[in-house]
């Protein structure tokens, strides 16, 4: 790829004569020509074109090529199009032709021809900061800034946050609006090579989501991709930000740039195509639990009041249990439960509540395994597959209490922990232990699940002076951990909400 490259400070052009040294060495070494790519800023443009005549009055052939691939502006001033990413396209061909001997005009001729199909536009969430001073630009953190530069510059658009497909058509359909002067003039059966790049502050995941909400846009408007590649390519230091590159292209430009580098942060790229490559497989048709000839209309209202209430305890407690969760793990506690909520929410708007409570319970690990996901999922699904068990042939007061028995010991076979090592099966167990009063037929079930609830919230908050024996917690020092558990705040939160819809009816 590139020979030499000359570096400035932070978002400045270069000094001159740093530049003129550049090319003197690089002609000194036995270069028959050397080719500026110059990224169209005025002081770039400036530094190196006035390097260039100087390094022409040493005798040394010299030409130069301004990229503009900046797609922001729909009409462009005196200035011109910025250089962006697009500007490593033509790195690349330009080594590739440099490497075959082409001579200074024919790689000059190439290049310029090729910057013409190329088209950059970045979008960013947060803006960068130059060092020792402030953010560049101020954006709320409901917003996003569009058609930004890669100097920290502020962009043409502000908007609201949007999912990542939409943020990705928006760019795209600025990128190729047949009324900018600015546009990438593709058409549907075009081919084009796709650039996601990282203005700096993304991480693998996002950029991996962006690539594929692209990847989608573009081959949904009969675009074919021969080549796509990701990664951190030209940045605004940390800007968490990223930017689309597209150069329509043909089989010469393809051939160039699949062409071999030794140029360590030039990716590996599989030289196919990516349209056509995608399959679709239907998955397996999902087991549906028999449906009961005639539900307990009784029974059905009860459940929908219970996870009811169970739902809106956890969506409320989302925050709360999401602050608990940072200090000793991911800090996703309560979005996980929120999750899990919301799921449930949906399936009783979607699918008949079962009236048997071993099929309800069924139902519900199902749902959970499946949209809860996280320890919490396979866990709460465990435990309610475990409890259907003793529900199936009886539904009474000590076949609950059996349930809530076989639940626990599950959880115990499989999760690892025991009472007292800070999860949730410390509000689980307290509780447990207070329901085996319901295998006496004489005893209070209302008065039992409300001691059972008052026992699993007690236990919850003594969670805070436990040292975690098990999950992520137990590898966080105890000192740091003063608070409770938020497993086990939100178990305690289902109880308490489980006894609160049940009242005294």
């Amino acid at each position: 790829m590139l020979t030499g490259a000359i570096a400035g400070p932070v978002f400045t052009s270069p000094p001159v004569s740093s530049i003129v040294a550049a090319i003197l060495a690089v002609a000194h070494a036995g270069a028959e020509g050397v080719l500026l790519i110059v990224k169209n800023y005025t002081g770039d443009r400036l530094n190196f074109g006035l390097a260039l005549e100087k390094a022409r009055g040493e005798g040394v052939e010299v030409e130069i090529i301004v990229i503009g691939d900046d797609c922001a502006f729909t009409s462009p001033k005196k200035a011109g199009r910025r250089g962006l990413c697009g500007t490593i396209l033509v790195h690349k061909i330009a080594g590739a032709l440099a490497e075959e001997g082409k001579s200074l005009k024919e790689i000059l001729h190439a290049v310029k021809s090729a910057s013409s199909m190329i088209g950059t536009l970045g979008v960013s969430l947060l803006p960068c900061s130059v060092p020792g001073s402030g953010p560049t630009f101020n954006l709320a953190a409901d917003e996003l800034e569009l058609g930004l530069g890669i100097h920290g510059e502020a962009g043409v658009r502000r908007g609201k946050m949007m999912t990542s497909d939409d943020v990705v058509k928006v760019m795209i359909d600025h990128m190729t609006d047949q009324s900018s002067q600015s546009r990438v003039d593709v058409k549907p059966g075009d081919s084009v090579i796709l650039v996601v790049n990282n203005l700096g502050g993304l991480s693998c995941l996002e950029l991996q989501i962006v690539a594929g909400s692209a990847v989608c846009c573009l081959e949904g408007r009969s675009l074919h991709i021969e080549r796509i590649m990701l990664g951190s390519f030209m940045t605004a230091l940390e800007m968490s930000g990223v930017s689309l590159t597209i150069m329509k292209c043909y089989p010469e430009l393809v051939r160039l740039y699949d062409c071999k580098t030794t140029a360590p942060a030039w990716p590996r790229i599989s030289q196919c195509p990516v349209t056509r490559q995608t399959q679709t497989i239907p998955c397996a048709p999902k087991t549906i639990l028999s449906e009961e000839p005639e539900p307990n209309s009784v029974s059905v209202q009860i459940y929908r009041r219970v996870l009811g209430c169970v739902c809106l305890a956890l969506l409320n407690l989302e925050e709360e249990l999401n602050d608990l969760d940072r200090a000793a793990g991911d800090g996703d506690c309560g979005s996980t439960h929120s999750r899990a909520a919301y799921a449930i929410q949906d399936w009783m708007k979607l699918q008949q509540i079962p009236s048997h409570p071993a099929k309800l319970l069924i139902a519900l690990s199902q749902v959970l395994l499946e949209k809860m996901g996280g320890t919490s999922g396979a866990l709460y699904s465990l435990f309610l597959t475990a409890a259907a068990r003793p529900l199936q042939s009886e539904c009474g007061s000590a076949a609950w209490a059996s349930a809530m028995d076989e639940g626990i010991k599950a959880m115990k076979r499989y999760g690892g922990a025991e009472p007292g090592d800070r999860t949730m099966l410390d509000p689980l167990c307290a509780a447990g232990n207070v329901l085996v009063s319901l295998r006496n037929p004489h005893c209070d079930f209302m008065q039992t699940l409300k001691s059972a609830v008052e026992g699993a919230a007690k236990a919850a908050e003594e969670t805070r002076h436990m040292t975690a024996g098990a999950g992520r917690a137990s590898y966080i020092g105890s000192s740091s951990l003063s608070r409770p558990d938020p497993g086990a705040i939100a178990v305690a939160a289902i109880l308490k909400a489980i006894n609160d819809s049940l009242g005294d009816k």
